[in-house]
């Protein structure tokens, strides 16, 4: 029996737009609701790419770029680039070979990749397919607390095992988004696909039914669950879902490693403010403190350099990953990468910045952009 084809890249693919475009006809309905919808009236959802086209780049001329480069360091890991992978659920709705096409795509760009709990294949086959690859870039793993804490302990241990180098905590969620397109579609797993890493999970224990939403709140975890995890693993931590400088500085204040600036690609508070918006002000609040990430409606190379000139160190993409997945699995993915890192550089050449550190605010437009954000 002969081998498969090697998937190819489609013609006519030159940005992330059209990776979206093209992914839009190859995703089947129940996916595209769960992958491209967000909560409400999707204000949000929009809102973050409109947040960051608003912004206007301010370039420079006649700079010395010769031995420029992107790369940055993260938690004292070296990054051939300040773009990672965030955590997407279920990737094989995308393509068969879901979270390992992903991986294998990161590695092979330098990308960083947060791996979501909610994966639907193994965290240790994926972190092991890429494990001896020299030039990949850090491997982390982004954790919902469940209901159960001798089930998160068993799931930090198998994080441990596999050697992730840092965990990402999602605080923004404590309950579901109403995502209209999402009920509207009637979205459902199809068999065959569903949280692998959340199996032994024992079933949530009955709450009374009174107080918000159902008496599930009683099960949210609050800052003393924070402090549990700190105790419970020896891995740094991340906070993804940090919209309020005062929020930023609480969590810096209770000793996490890093904060992710997220509106969970507006799936949860419909109208809640856009990440462009928000990220000024938070990196005011830390100073240096702390790394500082942030993800929501980034599409070009020039909103990474917008991120990093406001203040961020790194940012994370989410659907524009899954759209390179479903329009050639892993060699889709490892495209989406390449565009975004062409553009960075491209941009940072045209705004005189040789290095990602020459990137200051200096590079956004004082008029009425910038002003928007800060």
């Amino acid at each position: 029996m002969s081998a498969p084809e090697p998937e190819r890249l489609p013609p006519g693919l030159v940005s992330l737009a059209d990776h979206e475009a093209l992914a839009r006809t190859r995703l089947d309905a129940n996916a595209l609701a769960y992958f491209e919808g967000g909560a409400g009236d999707e204000h949000t959802l929009g809102a973050n790419r409109e947040a960051w086209n608003e912004i206007a780049l301010y370039p420079r001329i006649l700079r010395r770029l010769a031995a420029g480069s992107t790369r940055t360091t993260l938690l004292g890991r070296s990054l051939a680039h300040p773009i990672l992978l965030a955590p997407v659920a279920f990737q094989r709705l995308a393509h068969a070979d879901g979270e390992l096409a992903c991986a294998h795509a990161a590695a092979a760009q330098g990308a960083g990749m947060v791996v979501s709990t909610q994966a639907s294949i193994s965290l240790e086959r994926i972190a092991s397919a890429i494990a001896d690859d020299p030039e990949r870039g850090p491997l982390w793993f982004q954790l919902y607390l469940q209901h159960d804490r001798g089930f998160n302990r068993e799931l930090l241990a198998r994080v441990e095992a596999a050697a992730y180098e840092a965990l990402v905590l999602t605080v923004d969620a404590p309950c579901s988004g109403a995502r209209d397109r999402e009920r509207r579609a009637g979205f459902s797993l199809p068999p065959g696909i569903s949280a692998v890493n959340l199996a032994a999970l024992p079933p949530r224990p009955r709450t009374g039914g009174s107080g918000l939403c159902g008496g599930l709140m009683e099960l949210a975890p609050d800052w003393d669950e924070l402090a549990w995890l700190q105790q419970n693993t020896r891995l740094p931590i991340l906070l993804k879902g940090i919209l309020r400088p005062d929020d930023a500085r609480l969590a810096a204040d209770a000793g996490v490693a890093g904060l992710i600036v997220s509106n969970h690609g507006g799936r949860v508070l419909d109208t809640a403010v856009a990440t462009a918006r928000a990220l000024p002000a938070i990196a005011e609040a830390i100073g240096h403190r702390l790394p500082l990430l942030v993800d929501g409606g980034i599409r070009r190379g020039t909103d990474v350099l917008k991120a990093i000139a406001l203040g961020a160190d790194a940012v994370l993409v989410g659907r524009p990953a899954i759209h390179g997945l479903a329009c050639a699995g892993a060699l889709g993915v490892a495209h989406v990468l390449r565009l975004l890192r062409d553009e960075l550089e491209i941009a940072m050449a045209l705004c005189g910045c040789a290095r990602i550190e020459d990137i200051t605010r200096d590079v956004l437009d004082r008029g009425e952009g910038q002003r928007r954000h800060t």
